[in-house]
């Protein structure tokens, strides 16, 4: 299968919540049941990510900027904005010697430089995956390798990983744009990824590079999170029984987009995203006797809760969770969020919200 990129922002639409009861319980020829994945939702990055928004708003005071969304998903970043955060394309939008604070997705040296130049307080809550990419990309730009970064060109962390080594990385967006691309010394080339990719697909365009390139280079280690792996391995487990897949994510979320490929590609018979519950159609339940549920790694928790109210009035209420994996990983805060205003170290240091679904 091949994917597009997934850069585009999401349309801020207030939010209009449907009405207890819209989808009906109408009669199938089994027993109506959910599936529910686990893991699913917030992963240590985005915890990471979001309370390091909500602790500068804690320490410095409305408003704190933020470049780019925090994270993708369009209920967090609407939550975050009442909270006082505004968000902004690029620094240049930034009031001089106010708060930024970089997104999960990382940003490129010149991100971080043009934030220094206007005399910014930056907070950079970069996901420490993707940080380690990062530094890869530079370790093996040092020693004069060609990477090519398998990912989607446009979208944000592909950018910051690019930006650090640009005379270096050349991006390859899909397995068949491996058989094409060129490079300069086949004989010095390393492959790293996007963290937020199918796995299937990132190691089908790596093998389709190996065969072109035989001395192409790994990754000292697996470059796809462990969290998109993990919630790719459960919703496998879930569609191979299921006759719909809902997966609860935003539009421009990598993970949760590829989740719905991964569901269609491994036994559902149908697959939809939805930011929220309301957005469930009645049609798509028409004969459906198991409902596979799952939510992208930027989703909170209460989302999934409110789908599963949804179906619940339509019959869907014999819930059973899929586990195929424990997630117990916490990221310490960015450094200037660590102590709080008084000096002392703060509480949530360590993120320190259960995200829920195995996580």
């Amino acid at each position: 299968m091949t994917s597009t990129a997934v850069h585009l922002p999401v349309p801020r639409l207030p939010r209009v919540r449907a009405a207890a009861g819209r989808l009906q319980d109408n009669p199938v020829a089994g027993h109506k049941r959910v599936l529910l994945a686990a893991p699913r939702g917030y992963c240590a990055g985005v915890d990471r990510a979001v309370v390091a928004v909500e602790k500068a708003l804690e320490r410095y005071g409305a408003p704190v900027y933020v470049r780019k969304q925090i994270v993708h998903n369009i209920h967090v970043v609407t939550e975050l904005e009442k909270k006082g955060a505004i968000f902004v394309e690029e620094v240049d939008e930034v009031p001089e010697g106010a708060h930024v604070v970089f997104s999960a997705h990382g940003v490129s040296p010149a991100v971080v430089n043009a934030a220094s130049d206007r005399g910014l307080h930056a907070i950079d809550a970069t996901c420490p995956l993707v940080t380690k990419v990062h530094r890869e990309a530079v370790r093996f730009a040092r020693d004069d390798f060609e990477i090519l970064l398998i990912g989607h060109e446009g979208h944000e962390e592909v950018e910051g990983t690019a930006g650090e080594a640009p005379e270096h990385v050349t991006v390859v967006n899909s397995p068949e744009e491996a058989d094409t691309v060129v490079v300069k010394d086949p004989n010095k080339v390393v492959w790293l990824s996007q963290t937020t990719l199918s796995v299937d697909e990132t190691m089908e365009t790596v093998n389709r590079l190996r065969m072109r390139f035989p001395e192409l280079q790994n990754p000292p280690s697996d470059d796809i999170c462990y969290a998109t792996q993990n919630r790719q391995v459960a919703i496998k487990k879930v569609a191979a029984g299921a006759d719909l897949v809902i997966v609860v994510g935003s539009s421009n979320s990598s993970n949760s987009v590829r989740l719905v490929e991964v569901a269609l590609e491994y036994g559902a018979k149908a697959a939809y995203r939805v930011d929220y519950a309301e957005e469930i159609q009645q049609e798509w339940l028409d004969g459906v006797e198991t409902v596979g549920v799952t939510s992208g790694a930027s989703v909170p928790e209460v989302l999934v809760r409110e789908v599963l109210d949804a179906i619940g009035d339509a019959g869907y209420r014999d819930i059973e969770e899929v586990k195929t994996a424990e997630e117990d990983l916490m990221f310490s805060l960015p450094k200037e969020l660590r102590q709080d205003a008084a000096g002392q170290r703060d509480a949530r240091a360590l993120g320190g919200r259960a995200s829920g679904g195995g996580a």
